[in-house]
Parts: C-alpha cells; sequence; structure tokens
C-alpha cells in the first residue's frame, strides 16, 4: 500500500536554517519519499515563494501547492500530513487535519506545543477520531540511545536509578532529552517536578522564549529520577546523559571520547560500546543532511505503526509526558516549589514569567519600556 503524504510548513531555504525557520518540512518530506510505501504529493506554506520552492525540489504539481493547508486538505486528502510550522501553530494545523475526516495520521516537528493545554487538546483531538498523532523525537532511534536502552533493559546495570542530562535545555532540546529519559525508564508516569529557571539574556527560538539555564529533577512511577542541568553549570556530570543503577553505569558521550560506554560494579574500568560511528545527531550519510537517518527511521516508525494499527512509541501517550515535565518544571519555577502531577496549569508558565517581568529579562512595550529594564527577584 502506498501512504500518500503532504507537508504542511515548509519552511525557507533547507541550506540556511535557523532559529526562526529551519525548514525541517524538507527533512520530514525526504524522509517519508526514502520509504518505498509513502508518496509527498503536496505542501502548503503561507510564504508563496516556499511552498513553490518545495514544491520544485520534490517535483510536485502545481496544482498541489498551496497558500492554504485546508485547501490542501479537500483537493489532496492525503493520508499522512507532515507539520513543521512554529509549535505556537501546531494546535490550529493538527486540530484542523484531525477534523478533516480524511488524513489518519499527523506527524509534527517538536516541540509538542507552546502551552500544556494545547498540548493536551491536540491530543484529544485526534484520540476522539483515531487519527495517529506522533512527534518527531528522532534521536530515539540513534544507536547510541538504542543501544544503551537495550543494556538498561537487559539489566547490565542492576536495577535503574536515575538519568542525568547534561546536554539540555528544557523546551528545545529538552523535547529530545526529556524524551530520551523516559525512554530509559520504560515509558514510566512522571510524578512530580521541582525546578529552577533564568532568563537574563533574550533567546527565542521558532517563536518560543528559552531559558537561559535551568535545573529540574522529576520523579518516575517507578522511583527513577531525571535531572537536567542547561546552561551554566551543566557541566555537573562527564557525559551528556549518565545512567546509574544498583549495579553500575552507562555514560552516553563521555568526555573520554566514547560515545557509550558502561562500566559494571565490581570493574572499575570503564568499556565502550559500538555503536557503528553514530553519535547524539546522526551519522554521516554520503549526499544528505547531517542526521537525516535518524529521521529516516523516526518517518519509518510513523508508517509502521500506521500500517500495523498500533501506538507509535512517538505518538502522543509519551508527547504528553514529556510535555508535562517541560511546562510542569516552569510551573515549578513559577510556584517556587515542587509540582505534582496531573499538571493543573494550562497555560505555559515561563512565558507568563517574561510577560509579567518577573525574570531578569524584560520584553520590549508599546510604552517604550526597553529590554534593558529589569526587576528585582
Amino acid at each position: 500500500m502506498t501512504y500518500t503524504v503532504a507537508v504542511v510548513g515548509t519552511g525557507p531555504d533547507p541550506e540556511n536554517p535557523t532559529v526562526e525557520g529551519f525548514a525541517m518540512g524538507y527533512r520530514h518530506a525526504e524522509s517519508f519519499e526514502n520509504d518505498d510505501r509513502c508518496e509527498v504529493v503536496a505542501c502548503a506554506d503561507i510564504v508563496p515563494e516556499n511552498a513553490e520552492a518545495f514544491g520544485r525540489t520534490f517535483d510536485l504539481p502545481d496544482e498541489n501547492v498551496f497558500e492554504d493547508y485546508e485547501a490542501m486538505l479537500d483537493a489532496v486528502e492525503p493520508d499522512v500530513v507532515t507539520v513543521a510550522v512554529p509549535p505556537a501553530i501546531h494546535e490550529d494545523v493538527v486540530v484542523d487535519c484531525a477534523r478533516s475526516g480524511v488524513v489518519s495520521a499527523i506527524h509534527a516537528e517538536k516541540p509538542m506545543a507552546h502551552t500544556w493545554g494545547s498540548a493536551r487538546r491536540m491530543a484529544q483531538a485526534c484520540w476522539r477520531r483515531d487519527v495517529q498523532l506522533t512527534f518527531n523525537r528522532q534521536r530515539r532511534f540513534g544507536k547510541p540511545f538504542r543501544e544503551a536502552k537495550r543494556l538498561v533493559d537487559g539489566g547490565e546495570i542492576g536495577e535503574l536509578r536515575r538519568i542525568e542530562t547534561t546536554w539540555s535545555d528544557l523546551y528545545d532540546t529538552g523535547a529530545h532529552t526529556i524524551d530520551l529519559t523516559g525512554m530509559f525508564a520504560g515509558e514510566a508516569e512522571p510524578e512530580w517536578v521541582i525546578a529552577q529557571i533564568d532568563y537574563r539574556e533574550e533567546d527565542v527560538r521558532f517563536g518560543m522564549h528559552q531559558e537561559n539555564q535551568a535545573w529540574a529533577l522529576w520523579e518516575y512511577e517507578t522511583g527513577v529520577q531525571g535531572v537536567i542541568s542547561g546552561g551554566k553549570g551543566s557541566d555537573f556530570a562527564d557525559a551528556a546523559h549518565v545512567i546509574r543503577g544498583t549495579e553500575g553505569e552507562i555514560r552516553i558521550d563521555s568526555e573520554t571520547g566514547n560515545m557509550l560506554e558502561i562500566r559494571r560494579a565490581g570493574d572499575g574500568s570503564w568499556q565502550a560500546v559500538d555503536v557503528d560511528g553514530e553519535d547524539l545527531h546522526g551519522a554521516n550519510a554520503e549526499g544528505r543532511q547531517y542526521g537525516s537517518e535518524y529521521i529516516d527511521r523516526a518517518a519509518g516508525e510513523v508508517v509502521d505503526a500506521l500500517a500495523e494499527g498500533r501506538e507509535s512509541e512517538l505518538g502522543a501517550k509519551n508527547g504528553l509526558k514529556t510535555a508535562e515535565i517541560i511546562f510542569g518544571a516552569y510551573e515549578s519555577a513559577r510556584k517556587r516549589g515542587r509540582v505534582e502531577f496531573p499538571l493543573d496549569a494550562e497555560d505555559n508558565a515561563f512565558a507568563d514569567l517574561v510577560e509579567r517581568g518577573e525574570l531578569e529579562y524584560v520584553p520590549e512595550r508599546d510604552d517604550g519600556a526597553g529590554a534593558d529594564e529589569a526587576t528585582d527577584d
């Protein structure tokens, strides 16, 4: 069976990605095209020249290049829609696609949403209509992470206790690293989080404020804990990820230069684990953008789950766990205390703190107040 695929949000020139437009629509389309079961048939972007450039790249007929994605849905009726618009627009596009009655699966770029309420509403809209909703957490399919999970699941370090991450932030990269922590922890439900953030220099990525420094600790229902330190002070551990168990530990991207290594209890030496040259981001592929293989594998998982009628590991169920930790961490900073789950704050507490000037960075205002003005905390 061939699944028809349409892209919403082609983005600008893929050769010049920025934090305003990363052109992930091209990467998504390329990966679905590399799956024999899929055919990219249409695209939509509110910037006509962007959509036209995408259409030329993928040899789309002119009538299948749109400015309005709803018009595209009506005309083409794709099986799969991949969404690569900014997070604040995810909900509108995803819900409209789900309600169209023609789409079987929606695959969106990370982060999941701009608020906790938005993340939940997207998931609910798709569940009600039996539409598969997935998110592009492609690093799950990298060999350093898959091999680490195999070692954990095989009991090579005893009972899992804690996963520590230094390569991260909360919202942007955290959409990957917190997701990976959940994967190592067996997709357990998070129970609480406590966190603090700092924001003194403006950092806006894809329309969303991104904290400069963060610390967060959370616990899953199994008792396994996750820790993230981002920004200043993030070198508290000697690897990007440290996975600690009762009988050993695993390091991913270690300071020793090994991408994956393990040290078992009673053995003082670290042993490197072969991951075929893959790293945190991907593997080198001739003639393709670095990291494309991981996105290929994510697209393959999306299609496999759709064909088999099962919940994808990239699905909204796991996506909501990650989003709840992220937005719960922001709520902890606003609340100045531990946050128990389920999270009852519908908004994005970090964005609220920025807007109200309760962090060192203060956004420009219409009344002339500038970003150099700061409030005392």
